[in-house]
């Protein structure tokens, strides 16, 4: 593969992100997730982003605070003292509901800034999860701000944000869009990959779409994402027979809720 010519991309491999941070086994997109996972030999974090009332870039997957915390609404309904007086702990729980470890330890969602501010040294892979009001022009501030543009790759489901963030932020490495991903899996099904087109540094997919049932990554998808300049990073990969039947497929990189699994087997746990 003749590797992208972006930081990000180009890390050689195979990568190993803590999803969310270690959400196995800590409230996921929180700094103590965070903490703990940068403890492990790990390649990156993988995040999720949204933008407060206010103006802010947090951390969170969801639109909205109910799943996660104590409270309820929309992220862009609260401002950034709101969302930090609510327990991002709440509702942790590995046991099926009968104990919540993490409530009242004072975890908050997390700004991006304190992110960035925190974790110097690590690859960040940053999903915009808010579509509208467009957040994309803040957030390539805020990159510029930080000088971080070499050490993150960033995507999202919409292919507009994606269009919009390649215009705003061209400096920085991107997931294939959707557009991209779905050309690249049906020409590498007819083996018409050389015509492929698109500018995507990663080709960040599940195994299996959870939509349709297809198996999207097989060793003709990674070898047409390889031909046409693109890794391979794949989400979310928490079996240990599952991580190395990949890795056998020539994948660049894990997306985990169990970085510790990941790193065992590719021995590099310290």
């Amino acid at each position: 593969m003749r590797l992208p010519n972006q930081p990000f991309a180009s890390q050689g491999g195979p990568v190993v992100l803590a999803h969310r941070g270690w959400r196995g086994l800590l409230p996921e997109n929180t700094m103590v997730a965070f903490r703990k996972a940068r403890e492990l030999p790990i390649d990156g974090l993988e995040i999720d982003i949204h933008q407060t009332k206010d103006g802010v870039i947090v951390v969170c997957h969801d639109d909205t605070v109910d799943r996660t915390t104590d409270g309820n609404g929309r992220i862009q309904d609260h401002t950034l003292p709101e969302l930090q007086q609510l327990d991002a702990g709440y509702r942790f729980t590995t046991d099926g509901g009968k104990t919540f470890p993490y409530r009242g330890m004072g975890s908050t969602i997390p700004t991006l800034a304190q992110v960035f501010e925190t974790f110097p040294e690590l690859w960040i892979n940053i999903d915009i999860k808010q579509e509208s009001p467009s957040m994309v022009q803040p957030f390539a501030n805020l990159i510029r701000q930080h000088n971080v543009a070499h050490r993150l790759c960033v995507g999202s489901f919409s292919n507009k944000t994606v269009a919009d963030f390649r215009r705003a932020c061209p400096e920085v490495a991107r997931t294939a869009s959707h557009a991209e991903t779905v050309r690249c899996y049906a020409l590498s099904k007819l083996r018409l990959d050389r015509f492929y087109w698109g500018d995507g540094h990663i080709l960040q997919i599940p195994e299996v779409d959870p939509d349709s049932g297809l198996r999207l990554v097989t060793r003709r998808t990674v070898e047409a994402a390889h031909r046409n300049n693109m890794a391979v990073h794949v989400w979310t990969v928490n079996d240990p027979a599952d991580m190395q039947r990949l890795l056998d497929m020539g994948v660049d990189g894990l997306i985990t809720d169990f970085p510790n699994q990941a790193l065992r087997l590719l021995r590099r746990t310290v």
